[in-house]
C-alpha cells in the first residue's frame, strides 16, 4: 500500500491535494520523516521522507489558487525496495458562504507525478539458495530471472475539502480523495518476448478524513482528527485528539504546546480489524513554525518480535507570510 503517516494532519499535499494552499498565510514549507520496525530490522528498517512547498494566491475579493510541489521516498528493508515520486499539486478554494472572518469554502484539487521503485535483485535470498543443513550460500543459483530493477510510471490523484471556519479559534473540515487515477501497471518482470508490460495495477486509494479545532477557553482546547484509507486489501483507520494548551498569544507572538493519543486500526485480510498501534504526539506551535513527533507503540500480534516498538516521525511545517492584505482564515491542521 501507499505510504502513510501517523502524524496525517502535518503532511496536508500526500493526504489530500485539495489541501495544497489551505493554510493561514502566503506559502508553507512542510518536512516529514518517519522510521518504523527499527526493533526487528535494525539497520534495514523501513524509512519514509517528504520534504513540501506550497503557495496561495488571491482570486477576486474571496477566492484562492493554490500550488505546490512535492518530493517523498521510501525504502524498505534488507533488499533495498525504494519508492521515490515527484509530484506537482493544483487547488481552487471557492467561498461558499459566511462572513470575512468566519467563512465556509469548497476546495477542489488534482495532482500529477512521476513514480520510480527499484529494487536490488542481488540483495534477495530464496529457498533454493539454503544448503540444506540450515545454512544460506549466495553462491548457489536462486533459479529467477529478472529483467529489470527499477520502474517508472506517471501517477494522478484528486481530492475535494470544505471547511468552516466558526471563529477565530474554532473550524471543522472534512475531505476526501482518490488516488491512482490511472492505475499504472508495475513490473520487475517483462511477460512477453517484446518486452510488453503486464504487470500489476497499482489500485485505487480512497481517503477520508475530517477534524477541526475547538478551544474551550482561552488557554484549552482540542484538536481531534480522523483518517481512513481503503486501498484495495487494505484498510486503515487512524483516529484521535490532542489536548492544546497556549501558553502565549499576543499580536507579534504566538506559542502553544499540543499533547495527543491516537489508535490505529487496520485489517487482517480475512480475519477483520483490528488495532494496530496506540500513538502519542507532541507538537509545539512558535510563530510561523511548528514542530511535530509522535511515536507509535505497536500493539499487533507483531508485539511478540518488536516489544511493542513501532515507529516515530519528526514534522516540521515553516509558514512565510505572504502578500495579501486582506486577512487569511483557514482551518489549523
Amino acid at each position: 500500500q501507499d505510504i502513510h503517516f501517523s502524524q496525517f494532519y502535518l503532511s496536508p499535499m500526500n493526504l489530500n491535494p485539495a489541501m495544497t494552499g489551505v493554510m493561514n498565510s502566503g506559502s508553507r514549507v512542510t518536512l516529514n520523516y518517519r522510521n518504523q520496525w527499527a526493533s526487528i530490522l535494525k539497520s534495514n528498517a523501513f524509512s519514509t521522507y517528504s520534504a513540501g512547498y506550497e503557495r496561495k494566491t488571491a482570486v477576486g475579493r474571496n477566492d484562492y489558487f493554490g500550488i505546490g510541489g512535492t518530493l517523498w521516498g521510501d525504502r524498505a528493508g534488507e533488499a533495498d525496495f525504494t519508492i521515490a515520486q515527484g509530484k506537482l499539486a493544483l487547488s481552487y478554494a471557492k467561498k461558499m458562504g459566511g462572513g470575512r472572518k468566519t467563512p465556509s469554502y469548497l476546495v477542489v484539487g488534482v495532482e500529477g507525478g512521476i513514480t520510480q521503485e527499484s529494487l536490488d535483485f542481488t540483495k534477495l535470498r530464496w529457498g533454493n539458495q539454503h544448503d540444506g543443513a540450515g545454512g544460506f550460500n549466495a553462491d548457489l543459483s536462486s533459479g529467477e530471472t529478472f529483467q529489470v530493477d527499477n520502474v517508472i510510471y506517471p501517477d494522478f490523484n484528486a481530492g475535494l475539502m470544505w471547511f468552516s471556519v466558526l471563529s477565530e479559534t474554532s473550524n471543522i473540515y472534512l475531505g476526501a480523495a482518490y488516488s491512482h487515477l490511472n492505475q499504472a501497471k508495475v513490473t520487475f518482470l517483462t511477460d512477453s518476448a517484446d518486452g510488453s508490460v503486464d504487470g500489476r495495477e497499482l489500485l485505487a486509494k480512497y481517503t477520508l478524513h475530517a477534524g477541526g479545532e475547538m478551544m474551550f477557553t482561552d488557554k484549552i482546547g482540542i484538536v481531534p482528527g480522523v483518517v481512513v484509507l481503503d486501498q484495495g486489501p487494505h484498510f486503515e483507520m487512524n483516529a484521535g485528539t490532542s489536548v492544546k494548551y497556549v501558553a502565549r498569544k499576543t499580536r507579534n507572538d504566538y506559542q502553544a504546546f499540543s499533547m495527543g493519543l491516537w489508535v490505529r486500526m487496520s485489517n487482517k485480510l480475512e480475519d477483520g480489524k483490528h488495532m494496530d498501534a496506540v500513538i502519542a504526539s507532541l507538537r509545539f506551535d512558535y510563530n510561523d513554525m511548528t514542530i511535530g513527533f509522535s511515536y507509535d507503540v505497536n500493539t499487533s500480534e507483531l508485539k511478540a518480535a518488536s516489544n511493542s516498538n513501532g515507529g516515530f516521525e519528526l514534522a516540521l511545517q515553516y509558514n512565510v507570510a505572504g502578500d495579501d492584505k486582506r486577512g487569511v482564515y483557514c482551518p489549523h491542521f
